[in-house]
């Protein structure tokens, strides 16, 4: 049942190692008027999908009975540290890649934006939204 529910955000975890893993020649750089990356924001971005992901997959799962107490926070925690990882494997192992501290706080920035609207959807509809 783990997999079952939780296979979209393995799926999308694995498209983020891809991403990543792309040589850094092969990525266009593009900004909003010299203060905002487009990088930044697509970090932000594939972070938050990967959060709510995760968390959705958590809570419908039923073999661990630990990550249905408290999948929002099981969730920050490994996405978080997977946004790190993705970092640092950048910084060692990708090549033409450097690991850059702005894009982990893009990447922790999205999770908590998918908190943010999580905890808000949540209360404005009185429901488990994800269910």
């Amino acid at each position: 049942m783990f997999l079952k529910h939780t296979k979209w955000a393995l799926l999308w975890a694995l498209l983020i190692l891809i991403l990543c893993g792309i040589p850094g020649r092969d990525i266009p750089h593009i900004s909003f008027l010299e203060l905002l990356s487009f990088d930044k924001f697509v970090h932000a971005s594939i972070f938050f999908v990967l959060m709510l992901l995760t968390v959705r997959g958590f809570i419908l799962q039923t073999t661990f009975k630990q990550l249905n107490q408290s999948p929002k926070t099981i969730a920050f925690i490994i996405c978080v540290a997977y946004g790190g990882l993705m970092e640092i494997m950048q910084g060692t192992l990708f090549i033409e890649r450097s690991a850059d501290i702005f894009d982990f706080i893009a990447n922790s920035f999205g999770c908590t934006m998918a908190i943010i609207m999580y905890n808000w959807m949540e209360k404005k509809f009185l429901v488990k939204i994800i269910k």
